[in-house]
């Protein structure tokens, strides 16, 4: 079985900070390229980070210079910092192992005062 889950969400002022996680099981990232989508209500849902499988990444512009995703390939979790958090980055935020079908059940993020 293949599970992807996702923790780390929480309501959040705007400026603050949080850390995603994304842990894997009956999988392994390390082959592949991994991301961080999100959703907000009503909206399609967007590609904000993707780090290759060598040492590359590439943002959303609403988000270089905020967030930062990295990796452990030895626990099989990715990770995005989420920092000078803004109202318009409400959303769930999912990852995904790119080339895979899977999807977890995402973390909300809500900042708001």
């Amino acid at each position: 079985q293949v599970q992807l889950v996702e923790s780390g969400g929480r309501l959040v002022q705007p400026g603050g900070s949080l850390r995603l996680s994304c842990v894997g099981s009956g999988v392994m990232f390390g082959i592949s390229d991994m991301a961080w989508y999100r959703q907000a209500p009503g909206k399609e849902r967007e590609l904000v980070a993707r780090a290759s499988i060598g040492v590359g990444t590439n943002y959303a512009d609403s988000v270089k210079g905020r967030f930062t995703i990295s990796r452990d390939n030895a626990k099989n979790t990715v990770y995005l910092q989420m920092n000078n958090l803004k109202p318009e980055d409400t959303a769930t935020y999912y990852c995904k192992q790119m080339g895979y079908p899977y999807w977890g059940q995402g973390t909300q993020v809500t900042v708001s005062s």
